[in-house]
């Protein structure tokens, strides 16, 4: 564990019961979401990778309007 994780859980315990089970579920949904977000990004390499490729086809076509 590093130094400031420590830190954090050590300020935590010295928190009342109730606010420690808060910040308890915060950082065990905070964990979960971010699996969710690699599972997401890693699952639609492709498909980014699709949209780039027409988005700069589109460009390089003069399909593209810019705004300001």
């Amino acid at each position: 564990m590093t130094e400031l994780l420590e830190s954090a859980f050590e300020r935590a315990s010295k928190m009342p019961e109730i606010e420690q089970n808060i910040f308890a579920k915060f950082m065990l949904e905070e964990l979960e979401s971010e699996k969710k977000w690699d599972r997401a990004f890693a699952n639609s390499e492709d498909v980014l990778a699709k949209l780039a490729s027409e988005a700069l086809g589109d460009f390089e076509n003069n399909k593209c309007e810019i705004v300001k």
